[in-house]
This record gives C-alpha cells, structure tokens and sequence, in this order.
C-alpha cells in the first residue's frame, strides 16, 4: 500500500467500518463488537508511526507511549467523534440506557514495545464511557486486562471494539508485553456536563 493510498483512505475514512458482528457482552458490563476493517487498522498504524509522536503526556496520571488522532488528523478525530456517535452509542445504550453521548473527550494510539513502554499500570479512566480498538496482533502478551471482571482481550480480532463504563468499576491494565509491538486505540467518551 503507497503512502497516498494510505491518506485517502485515512483523511477520507474510507473502507474503515466494519459491522460483521453485532455487539455481545464478554463480560460484565464489557461489549464488544466489529468496528473498523484490519486494512484499516493498519492504515491507522502507518499515519501514527509516519507522525513519530509517540510520547507521554506530562500531566497524565497513567502516562503511555501514545499519539492523538487530533494530531494525525483534526478531520480523522472529527469522523470517527462522529462515527461512535451514530453507529456504535444507539448499541450500547441498548445495553445503558441512561448514557447520552457528548463526543469524544480523547482517542489515541498507543503502542507498546519492548525498551520502551511494556505494560501499563491499573487504573481507571476518567470518562463516561471507555473503548479500545485491537489494531494489531502481531505481538505476545500485552493483553488488555479486567482483574474485577476476570477477562482479558486476547481472544478479540483485530479491529474489535471493546467498551466499558469508565471509573470506578472496571479498573484494567495492560500485562508485561513478551514480544513485538502492540499497537491500540484508546478511546474516552466525555462526561456528561450539568447545570445546576
């Protein structure tokens, strides 16, 4: 694939969804379901590699090896802000029905590899909802982890869609990376905001 296949199909968000499997819980208060094609994930990787930004935040509590979509593409941020909101949050309000949907407040890759960032400590998020993306599976180990919940992503395919209620409930971490490198979508839905 060229480097200009790669923008089109990125800026454009061309042949990115995928909707081969419906949404199903794996665990308690987990779904998962089919959402962007391998071809796509792996577009994905390229952009975020060819940026090279690749760094912690500073002011992050959990700091990860990690690269916006905003500095990808403010436009590949703004189409996949809209993409979750009309076709994968009508889902999981099946599943929580009082959740309403306010954008995205981040969504980033991260990538794991070996001397750099292996693992990630457990925490919970500060979001209304969380997700990650499986972008690749060419590594070992670096499962995406639900102590409480007892489930782990492994058996996900690449381009699967995980999402949990963030805070207190569902901490997780990532386990020790053994071998290659690991890349994922991180992704925080915003906290509703109330005027009292």
């Amino acid at each position: 694939m060229s480097d200009l296949d790669d923008l089109q199909r990125v800026l454009g968000y061309i042949d990115a969804a995928d909707d081969s499997e419906e949404i199903r819980s794996v665990g308690a208060d987990l779904y998962a379901t089919s959402f962007w094609k391998p071809e796509f994930c792996a577009a994905i990787i390229r952009a975020a590699e060819a940026i090279g930004a690749f760094e912690p935040q500073p002011d992050d509590p959990v700091p990860g090896h990690e690269v916006s979509l905003a500095l990808i593409s403010p436009r590949l941020f703004e189409q996949v802000q809209a993409d979750i909101g009309m076709r994968l949050w009508p889902q999981l309000q099946e599943a929580w029905p009082y959740i309403d949907y306010h954008g995205l407040r981040d969504v980033f890759v991260i990538r794991y590899a070996l001397g750099e960032q292996e693992s990630l400590r457990i925490h919970h998020d500060v979001a209304q909802v969380s997700a990650s993306i499986k972008l690749n599976d060419s590594y070992t180990g670096g499962e995406l982890e639900f102590p409480l919940q007892g489930f782990d992503n492994a058996s996900l395919g690449v381009g699967t869609l995980l999402a949990w209620p963030s805070l207190v409930t569902h901490p997780h971490q990532t386990n020790q990376l053994v071998d290659g490198v690991k890349y994922a979508l991180t992704i925080w839905c915003e906290l509703p905001t109330y005027i009292g």
